[in-house]
């Protein structure tokens, strides 16, 4: 025999995650969140570098090619810092829903996003369910 106790907790779906378990995840993005402050530190420098390298003396062809470059490559640390700062936003995100006791229910569905789902992307606010059920952006 079963204890009917234990079937009618089992039948209950989890509603949110436990404090031990949001504990476990914002040590998991308080990790990628240092990594991505020290990341875009990184791109922002490079961004905002004068760029001089000496090419003043060299064929004016040369220059024209060299910064050129310079400016195509400040244009893309630009963009990758914006897009470094987004993902610093979302972690900071997924830190109030940690402490709001909120993290890792899907904004859709109202369920359990998966523990593997959030351990590979920490800040997800959908389950892979109602991630895959919304429109690709053109």
């Amino acid at each position: 025999m079963t204890d009917p106790k234990k079937q009618k907790i089992e039948a209950t779906e989890k509603t949110r995650y436990s404090d031990e378990e949001l504990e476990e995840f914002k040590q998991i993005i308080m990790a990628k969140l240092e990594k991505a402050k020290e990341d875009l530190k990184m791109l922002m420098e490079a961004y905002t570098l004068d760029g001089e390298h000496g090419t003043d003396d060299t064929s004016p062809t040369f220059k024209i090619l060299e910064e050129g470059y310079q400016v195509m490559s400040k244009e893309e640390n630009s963009r990758l810092a914006s897009r470094q700062q987004k993902f610093i936003n979302n972690l900071e995100n997924a830190l109030l829903r940690i402490e709001n006791k909120t993290y890792g229910i899907c904004r859709a569905t109202g369920k359990l996003i998966s523990k593997d789902r959030l351990k590979s992307v920490p800040h997800a606010t959908l389950s892979i369910e109602a991630k895959l059920k919304q429109v690709p952006r053109v």
